[in-house]
């Protein structure tokens, strides 16, 4: 008899035809570049599964501002798709080096971009006997496969904050988390305290003068002139309110 006739050939057959359903990921050359429209989950695009990525904040998060006046961040130098496996190895990479090198209290760590874009794939299997299965490119509008980060040139993709004293682990631990990614990046070192949009010397002066509020890991800062809240009114010398 011929082989396929044989009992528990149709099995081994089925077997088979599973094992090529189920084959590997693609390589991501295949999804690095921007060429479709954005395609975020919602009510009409279901089923999309989970991104890699869960934790976009490591190390001290809840320290204050004025505890990490270094920054540090990792820009992109293309404009391509980055994706949730590579964030999430990424920001293994670059929190493991830290805690090692500079102590699980002496940093905090932000992934900046979140991938919300939904990618496709149009699975086609190549087993033996898949031809009566294929339908080309008849209903060629894939399946969700996976979630990528869309990312610009300039854009900043992670933020390490730190003391000064650890600015050279800082940069070694974003240097390694490069490689995880597709594309060029790089490193710069931010004139700014922490992740404030202040310059050093203008917080430095502004906290001289009493003009700050701390407001996380950001700050506030009160104007020199307007109308005084509430709060304000009720620190004052009844002698200044009048009558």
């Amino acid at each position: 008899t011929h082989r396929c006739c044989r009992p528990g050939s149709s099995r081994r057959l089925g077997v088979r035809r599973r094992a090529a359903a189920a084959m590997g990921r693609r390589p991501f050359k295949c999804y690095r570049y921007q060429k479709n429209k954005p395609y975020p989950k919602s009510r009409f695009n279901r089923g999309v599964p989970d991104p890699k990525i869960r934790i976009y904040d490591a190390g001290k998060k809840k320290y204050p501002v004025d505890i990490f006046p270094f920054a540090a961040h990792m820009v992109s130098v293309e404009k391509e798709q980055l994706s949730s496996e590579a964030l999430e190895a990424a920001r293994v990479a670059c929190n493991k080096y830290m805690v090692k090198n500079a102590g699980k209290e002496a940093f905090h760590l932000r992934i900046r971009v979140h991938p919300w874009h939904v990618l496709r794939i149009n699975k086609m299997l190549s087993c033996a006997g898949a031809d009566r299965l294929q339908t080309g490119m008849r209903g060629a509008f894939g399946k969700t496969y996976g979630t990528v980060a869309r990312v610009e040139i300039g854009q900043i993709l992670l933020s390490v904050r730190a003391r000064d004293v650890h600015k050279p682990q800082v940069l070694e631990s974003l240097r390694r988390a490069k490689y995880k990614f597709p594309g060029r990046q790089r490193l710069c070192v931010s004139n700014n305290w922490g992740f404030t949009k202040l310059p050093r010397e203008r917080y430095e002066a502004l906290q001289a003068e009493g003009r700050l509020v701390k407001d996380g890991i950001n700050v506030k800062v009160l104007a020199p002139k307007g109308p005084l809240d509430s709060r304000t009114l009720s620190k004052l010398p009844l002698s200044m309110l009048g009558d």
